[in-house]
């Protein structure tokens, strides 16, 4: 018989020693691959960061760190939240995952309700199975698609939270451990390089603004500059702003105009004259400080003070700083971006507030150039004046007074007469000198077409009830003189006051413009209309104001038959 040697392959005592290295050979190699997808993992997240940190722009930071973090732990969808300033809800949404055509089914971005919501009030991490199946969560809108696992993270910059990093699936099986750790690290990483990008950004646009300063500074200094929309411009484009208006104060009536508007709605703002009681430029004016608002179209929010930007142009967010020189405040920059637009950042108003500073400067020393001018063309004036006083008619004067002694001597008639024509022809220029010699003696200066127009308007609104709303069109005080602004005073009064004696109306507007040769007033109610009435003295001094200096006076029905337009206009060469 056959003799099996001890420990062969068919002991049974055996079995035991093999089944348990098999057992550790299979923990060895599952370690192993436990060690490689982690090695995977980390390499992965290398990867990640290094995509990350290489970008300068933000916006591609952004979205560079919602795509890493999908290919970090293999999401399909994913988002970066930025918070607003004030805190309240997402002020933008990059999203990774949907369609064009998914985003226009969805409509509305998420603005931070429910569980994003919930990671903005509490900035740890969060993991979830089923998204829809959270008390917190708020459901999805029409056309999502059906999310499953949920995990959120936050980004912070410089221990503040920028904003919520959500990764989603489409299946239940929650994010794990290991997978939080990653996209956390990952955050980390973009906090950094969102701050560097933001820093970069902020380097960047200081030294457009400085360049814009420059620029501002050689321009306005350069002959026939216009300065203020010249400024306007620069403010629109590098506060990426959809419309800027300059806001001056006239004089002392308590009022404020716009002279200026650049962007949305520029053709109806400009020109524009309003009360400067509980406005935010009225507030800017009076301490010298930049005024941020959140809402332009909720008062409320701004101490109850209105922008009047918003009754013309739909805007959100405004800034408003003070245009400041070596006498103080002489008027605002008002800068406002459309309804969902971002607000302006401490550092946008910090700079637009160092640029108008810079260009309230510029101003003044291209007002004070402007001065210096006009004084030495007065001084040449007047020097031109005394030598044709005391030179060139005292020359005539003589010549003519040798002429008729000569002609005192001549026997012949007809050659005494020549020479009596002769002088009259040296008196007539004489004449002719000495009004010239008037001309160009300078003369007071009054307070101008504009300012007349404003003082009858404040003057009037009691009576009516209410602040019209006047706009100026064209040169009107390059082209006017005081004859012209006291016939235009007495027109607009007449109009304003048969406005507030007839017509009950809740909106008078005036326009006063200068357009080629001619001057033309226009008042606009939606009162009551045209009505015979007996007297109409107001309207027959309106149109022989008019006649006599060769224009035209119309008064018709308003836009739809509401309301009255009065149209006065006379040709400049009547002054």
């Amino acid at each position: 018989m056959d003799v099996v040697p001890a420990g062969g392959e068919n002991d049974p005592g055996l079995d035991g020693p093999r089944l348990e290295l098999d057992r550790m050979l299979a923990q060895l190699v599952q370690h192993a691959q436990q060690a490689t997808a982690a090695e995977d993992r980390l390499r992965g997240l290398l990867r990640a960061n290094g995509s990350i940190v290489a970008e300068l722009s933000l916006g591609t930071v952004l979205r560079r760190v919602v795509e890493a973090a999908c290919e970090l732990v293999d999401a399909p969808f994913g988002a970066l939240g930025v918070i607003a300033a004030d805190g309240a809800g997402l002020e933008q949404f990059i999203h990774v995952g949907l369609d064009d055509g998914a985003v226009t089914r969805i409509g509305d971005l998420p603005q931070g309700k429910g569980v994003l919501g919930t990671l903005i009030d509490d900035p740890r991490p969060i993991r979830l199975r089923d998204l829809g199946a959270d008390l917190r969560s708020v459901g999805f809108p029409e056309g999502h698609p059906p999310m499953r696992a949920f995990l959120g993270v936050p980004v912070r910059v410089r221990h503040e939270i920028f904003g919520n990093l959500y990764l989603a699936k489409l299946e239940d099986h929650e994010f794990s451990h290991e997978d939080e750790e990653l996209v956390s690290r990952l955050a980390d990483t973009a906090g950094v390089a969102i701050e560097n990008a933001r820093l970069y950004e902020q380097a960047r646009r200081r030294q457009l603004w400085l360049q814009a300063s420059a620029d501002v500074t050689r321009e306005l200094l350069a002959p026939d500059g216009d300065a203020l929309r010249c400024i306007g411009q620069h403010v629109r484009e590098l506060a990426d702003a959809d419309v800027v208006t300059v806001v001056l104060p006239v004089g002392r009536s308590g009022r404020l105009e716009v002279p200026v508007a650049v962007g949305e709605g520029a053709e109806r703002l400009t020109g524009i004259s309003y009360p400067a009681e509980n406005t935010v430029s009225e507030a800017v004016l009076r301490t010298g400080r930049p005024q941020v608002v959140a809402d332009a179209s909720d008062p409320a929010r701004n101490g109850n003070r209105v922008l009047r930007l918003a009754d013309f142009v739909p805007v959100g967010p405004c800034a408003a700083v003070p245009l400041t020189g070596s006498a103080g405040v002489r008027g605002v920059l008002v800068v406002g971006r459309l309804h969902g637009r971002r607000t302006f950042s401490a550092t946008d108003v910090e700079m637009a507030t160092t640029f108008a500073a810079h260009a309230s400067l510029a101003l003044e020393l291209a007002d004070a150039r402007k001065e210096a001018q006009q004084l030495a063309l007065l001084e040449d004036r007047a020097r031109i004046a005394r030598d044709l006083h005391d030179h060139v008619i005292q020359q005539l004067f003589a010549a003519g007074m040798t002429l008729q002694g000569v002609a005192a001597t001549l026997p012949r008639a007809n050659a005494v007469d020549r020479l009596e024509a002769v002088v009259d022809q040296l008196d007539d220029a004489i004449r002719q000198i000495r009004a010239s010699i008037f001309g160009l003696r300078p003369h007071a200066v009054g307070g101008g077409l504009r300012s007349a127009v404003l003082e009858v308007v404040a003057e009037v609104a009691p009576a009516l009830g209410q602040e019209p709303v006047v706009h100026f069109a064209g040169p009107v005080d390059t082209v006017s003189d005081d004859a012209m602004a006291h016939e235009v005073r007495a027109v607009v009064r007449e109009a304003l006051t048969n406005v507030a004696r007839h017509a009950a109306a809740t909106t008078v507007q005036v326009l006063v413009e200068v357009t080629g040769p001619l001057l033309r007033v226009t008042v606009v109610d939606d009162g009551a209309g045209l009505r015979d009435v007996a007297r109409r003295s107001g309207l027959d001094n309106l149109s022989r104001r008019a006649e006599s200096h060769d224009g035209s006076f119309v008064v018709e029905p308003g836009p739809g038959g509401t309301g009255t337009v009065v149209r006065w206009s006379a040709p400049l060469a009547a002054w």
